[in-house]
């Protein structure tokens, strides 16, 4: 039964991103197969993407940083039930604010706010992956031929870049593409209704709860936006990049 405290968080996700439980397992595969010797989730939530690539590559050690406390206890007793506590350790603190060696794996897959924001993550993200290693790097695009109700579209989505301007952004940041993704409308949807799932499930058990109303129209706002505004404009592409041999950066001002 719901929690009559209020709805509980992410509970119908696996993962804080529009990322399917197949191509989360294709990406894990990928990046374990190089047998990093270790891996930095930035803005890790739970951890549930790093946990996966651990599992696939027993000689990688993880480490994940959160500022969100509860989250990152979720993450370390998620690491406990799978036997892989002693290969991973959860930071609860800015990721500015962790001090950690250029690693073999990067992950930042929804957390470009926390490495200076969408415009400048890329360039931030450089010093934090190996010559020679990997970096996913997730983050959300906008599609500009997007026919929903632009009122309603939160005004930092319309910034974004789309698929193409993304790539653009990695390889003038020096990077090389080595395999560009993006969601499908699927994984957006199911993203969308397993966020707004805490809130309905919580209204369906207690609809004269005193907090009801504003968490009614709270959940009614952002449903409307998705579905009204920012549904078939709003994308999220997954793009593994690799970092080149050598300490020097070699950007090309292509966007």
């Amino acid at each position: 039964m719901a929690d009559p405290r209020g709805p509980g968080r992410y509970r119908h996700l696996s993962f804080n991103a529009p990322l399917s439980d197949d191509r989360a397992d294709a990406l894990a595969r990928r990046l374990a197969a190089a047998a990093p010797a270790e891996a930095v989730d930035i803005g890790c939530g739970w951890g549930e993407l790093l946990l996966r690539i651990l599992e696939r590559s027993p000689s990688t050690v993880g480490v994940g940083i959160d500022v969100d406390d509860e989250l990152v206890e979720r993450g370390q007793s998620e690491a406990d039930r799978r036997g892989l506590a002693d290969r991973v350790r959860f930071v609860p603190r800015p990721a500015d604010q962790v001090d950690v060696p250029p690693a073999d794996l990067v992950i930042c897959v929804g957390s470009s706010h926390a490495v200076g924001g969408p415009d400048r993550a890329l360039e931030a993200l450089w010093s934090w992956v190996r010559p020679g290693g990997r970096l996913l790097f997730g983050d959300g695009t906008w599609d500009r031929a997007a026919t929903g109700d632009r009122s309603l579209v939160w005004q930092d989505m319309l910034a974004l870049p789309d698929l193409a301007g993304q790539v653009d952004r990695a390889v003038a940041a020096g990077f090389r593409p080595l395999s560009v993704e993006a969601s499908t409308t699927g994984e957006l949807d199911a993203f969308e209704s397993g966020f707004l799932a805490d809130y309905e499930e919580w209204l369906v058990a207690h609809p004269d709860h005193p907090d009801a109303e504003q968490l009614r129209a709270k959940a009614d706002e952002h449903r409307n936006r998705w579905l009204h505004g920012y549904r078939g404009g709003f994308g999220f592409a997954y793009l593994t990049l690799g970092r080149p041999q050598g300490p020097a950066r070699r950007a090309a001002a292509c966007y």
